[in-house]
C-alpha cells in the first residue's frame, strides 16, 4: 500500500531540456530525493536506438519495467525523504505504459522551444529525429494524465530561467507542495544519484551551482534539423500556451 506521506513526483521532459538541473533544484531540499532516468536502460535494450555509453547505461539500471517501477520507483525512502522526484525523458517510454503506476504518482511536465532542444541535442549525437527529443511522447502521456483525471503543471525551461524563483513556488503550489529556497542553489559537482550516462551529457549541469540567467540562444540549424522543429513546433506551442505562467 502506497504511504500517503510520501509524495512521488514524475516529472516528464525531453533532452536537453534543464531537466537535470531542475533535478539538482529538487534534490537540494532536504526532503527529497532523486531518481535519474529510470527507464534509460530498458529504453536502450528494448530499441533499435543506439546511445553513447550504451553498454554502460544498459548495465547500471534493470532493463525490466516491472523490475525499474518496484526497485526504484516504489521503494522505501531513507533518509527521513517525504517527496521522490523522478526525472523521466519521454523519449524512453515505448509501447505501452504501466497505467497502474502511472495513476500512482503525481506528473508534471517541462518543455523548451524545439528549436534549441535540436541545437543542443546536435552538439551532442551526429543526427537527429524527432522521436530523439520526446515531443510526440510527451504529448501522449500529457494526453494519458488528462484521461486519467490529472491536470499536469507544465513549466517551460525559459520561464525557469528568466523567473526561477516564481517559477518553481508556482510549481510547488500547483503539485500541493511546499516551496523550498534551496532549490534555487545547490553545490556544483557531481552526485551519486548521477546516472552513469552523466560523464557524457552532464558538464554543464556539473559545473553550476544555480540556475544560469536567460540568454535568448541565436541557433543555426541544417535543413534536416529545422525540418525536425517544424514537425515538433504544433505540439509545443499546444503545451506552452497551457504551461503556468510565473507571477
Amino acid at each position: 500500500m502506497a504511504d500517503s506521506k510520501i509524495t512521488r513526483l514524475a516529472m516528464w521532459s525531453g533532452p536537453r531540456n534543464l531537466s537535470s538541473a531542475l533535478m539538482r533544484a529538487w534534490e537540494n531540499r532536504a526532503d527529497t530525493c532523486v531518481v535519474d532516468e529510470p527507464f534509460y536502460a530498458s529504453f536502450l535494450s528494448s530499441s533499435l536506438v543506439r546511445h553513447p555509453m550504451q553498454e554502460q547505461v544498459i548495465a547500471s539500471q534493470p532493463t525490466s519495467t516491472a523490475e525499474v517501477i518496484r526497485k526504484n520507483l516504489q521503494n522505501e525512502l531513507t533518509d527521513g525523504h517525504t517527496i521522490q522526484f523522478q526525472k523521466h525523458m519521454t523519449q524512453h517510454i515505448i509501447g505501452e505504459i504501466d497505467e497502474v503506476w502511472f495513476k500512482s504518482v503525481k506528473h508534471a511536465f517541462l518543455i523548451r522551444h524545439p528549436a534549441e532542444v535540436v541545437a543542443s541535442y546536435s552538439s551532442k549525437r551526429e543526427s537527429v529525429t524527432s522521436m530523439d527529443i520526446g515531443f510526440f511522447q510527451q504529448k501522449k502521456l500529457y494526453d494519458l494524465a488528462i484521461q486519467h483525471g490529472f491536470k499536469p503543471p507544465i513549466v517551460d525551461a525559459a520561464d525557469i530561467l528568466k523567473h526561477p524563483k516564481d517559477c518553481l513556488k508556482a510549481l510547488c503550489e500547483n503539485l500541493g507542495l511546499s516551496f523550498d529556497e534551496n532549490m534555487l542553489h545547490w553545490p556544483a559537482g557531481t552526485r551519486d544519484s548521477d546516472g552513469v550516462w552523466a560523464e557524457h551529457w552532464y558538464q554543464n549541469v556539473q559545473h553550476s551551482n544555480g540556475f544560469a540567467p536567460y540568454r535568448k540562444k541565436l541557433v543555426t540549424l541544417s535543413s534536416l534539423e529545422q525540418d525536425v522543429v517544424d514537425e515538433c513546433m504544433p505540439i509545443y506551442n499546444e503545451l506552452h500556451k497551457q504551461r503556468i505562467i510565473p507571477a
